[in-house]
């Protein structure tokens, strides 16, 4: 398991280790020496010359991987096998699959000027994937597993993936530990709608449970499947714009995330302030660990509000060491066109990270508000991504609101949908 190249550089260096963990369970050994090829198992010749050896497996390079700048690359998208491909060159494969895979996975057209979307995000609408219509595949890994399929010889290995189902809780609660202000707000945002203020006033005197308490009902569904699912809790000191937790210090958030984090992994959802003003991620963090989390180190940006490399920077720099944002909070499917976690390379440095990234494909805000989705189309989507994930050995990620799939009419249609998914999971298992 070589890879034979004329000149070793970072960007072929990650490369090189993540196809071979990729393929084999474990990095390919770079070689510069042609000398003692012939005698050794496979090798992927990555230069411009062929090898005349039956060990060898050609990709000849494009000249991305040997770059160490970053600037506008001239891309040609074409179709074989049914699968778009870029970086089109000669050898034993139609293209370079190490440099297209490296430009997708790290996101490297989102370091080059773009426009913003309405939330001052990167524009689902810039990237290629969206523009040659491949964002709901896992290219990547439909690009490995065809060349799994070409190394007949070699002793491949599928990655082992499965399903993580996970949850951002921005609003813990409907009604409860919102104080006296917020509720009187609420009675007078709900005058004249007699079921709303019956509904407040029976849960505030505790003779109904909050609507957007279903955190039982999900505990019975992990029991059932048997999955251990990843909770992110927005805890913004201030509540402020797109910030509108409950107060951190409320007896009611308190207990809610002592009990979570005793059965389940729980994680930091960065608020967006914290994109203003980095001290705050500090504060926040500091707050999740106060209630019993030893380290945090797992995050998911609020809303998605992500720009490269400054966040991944910033939530390194706090001691994070997964991060559960990559994906767009859009449209759903694959922003870095993979399902198999991988270690970030931070392009303006040249230097592979210690944070590692874990994109997800769904996530039901994006389902119900900007696709405008019924939960039947909804639930057709996921299927197809669990299909397609599942087929390459990847991990399929969804994100759920608990105060999207709550007691009410509308979310119970969405948690039924859910229901639905977990057990179609569940029987292709």
């Amino acid at each position: 398991m070589f890879l034979y190249t004329a000149h070793i550089t970072p960007r072929l260096a990650y490369m090189a280790q993540w196809l071979g963990i990729y393929l084999f369970g474990k990095p390919l050994k770079i070689v510069t020496n042609k000398h003692g090829l012939e005698e050794a198992g496979w090798v992927l010749n990555y230069t411009n010359e062929r090898i005349v050896n039956t060990n060898c497996f050609w990709i000849k390079p494009h000249p991305l991987l040997s770059e160490g700048c970053i600037t506008q690359q001239q891309i040609n998208v074409k179709t074989k096998d049914g699968l778009p491909y870029f970086f089109e060159t000669d050898g034993d494969h139609h293209f370079d699959i190490l440099a297209a895979s490296f430009y997708l996975i790290q996101r490297y057209e989102e370091y080059l000027p773009n426009t913003k979307d309405m939330y001052g995000r990167y524009a689902h609408e810039n990237s290629l994937a969206f523009k040659h219509n491949f964002l709901h595949l896992p290219l990547v890994d439909l690009w490995v597993n065809a060349l799994r399929q070409a190394l007949p010889t070699v002793n491949c290995q599928l990655p082992t993936g499965g399903f993580l189902p996970t949850y951002d809780i921005d609003i813990a609660c409907s009604y409860k530990g919102k104080g006296f202000l917020r509720n009187m707000a609420g009675v007078i945002r709900s005058f004249g709608q007699w079921n709303l203020l019956k509904e407040r006033w029976n849960v505030l005197m505790g003779k109904q449970q909050d609507p957007f308490n279903v955190f039982g009902e999900l505990d019975a569904l992990h029991k059932q499947y048997k999955l251990e699912p990843v909770y992110f809790f927005l805890l913004a000191k201030q509540r402020l714009g797109y910030d509108k937790n409950l107060d951190s210090l409320k007896p009611e958030m308190q207990n809610l995330i002592q009990d979570i984090k005793g059965k389940y992994t729980t994680g930091i959802h960065p608020s967006w302030q914290s994109g203003d003003n980095k001290n705050l991620l500090k504060t926040e963090i500091e707050t999740l660990q106060s209630n019993g989390i030893q380290t945090a180190t797992i995050s998911r940006q609020h809303y998605i509000r992500m720009q490269l490399p400054e966040t991944y920077q910033q939530l390194i720099a706090h001691g994070i060491c997964s991060d559960h944002s990559m994906g767009y909070g859009s449209i759903n499917g694959f922003r870095a066109s993979t399902s198999v976690p991988y270690y970030w390379y931070n392009l303006k440095t040249e230097e592979v990270s210690s944070l590692k990234i874990f994109p997800f494909c769904y996530m039901d805000a994006n389902s119900i508000f900007e696709q405008k989705n019924t939960p039947v189309q909804a639930l057709q989507e996921l299927k197809q991504y669990h299909d397609l994930v599942k087929k390459v050995g990847g991990t399929l990620i969804t994100i759920f609101h608990n105060h999207l799939i709550g007691l009410d009419k509308t979310g119970r249609e969405w948690m039924e949908m859910y229901k639905s998914f977990l057990e179609y999971q569940d029987k292709k298992k």
